[in-house]
């Protein structure tokens, strides 16, 4: 795994954020997956919940704008920073977040971590941001 593949699957991955297409974010993890979309909720296992999380997290969303940082890899570990911000339930927000990622063997993601922040209003990334 080098950082140009981890772009690409995650390209792959805010592709299919952009077009609220939870099976293709689905189909980015393996069958028995773990997805922690905060570090105190329970985590989403397995793609078909994955596909179903997406589903429904991304319903609210519209006017999505996505960026990602550069990743870091490190062995089948990456780890990228994102900055999101929408109108979600009809409010203008900005979500920046990061992403730590454990992938299989056969390129699947089997482990997801997330972090992330809301703020109020749409806001532009700091100086330096995704570096």
């Amino acid at each position: 795994m080098d950082v140009t593949w981890a772009s690409e699957w995650i390209e792959d991955y805010g592709d299919a954020w952009l077009r609220k297409d939870s099976d293709a974010v689905a189909e980015l993890f393996t069958a028995d997956a773990i997805y922690r979309s905060s570090p105190l909720r329970p985590p989403t296992v397995g793609r078909e919940a994955i596909g179903d999380y997406w589903r429904q997290s991304t319903s609210t969303q519209e006017d999505l704008e996505l960026r990602f940082g550069t990743p870091v890899v490190h062995g089948n570990r990456v780890v990228v920073e994102w900055w999101a911000t929408m109108r979600d339930e009809g409010s203008e927000v900005t979500i920046p977040g990061c992403l730590l990622l454990h992938f299989a063997s056969g390129g699947r993601c089997d482990e997801l971590r997330e972090y992330w922040h809301l703020e109020h209003g749409r806001h532009e990334p700091p100086d330096g941001w995704g570096r």
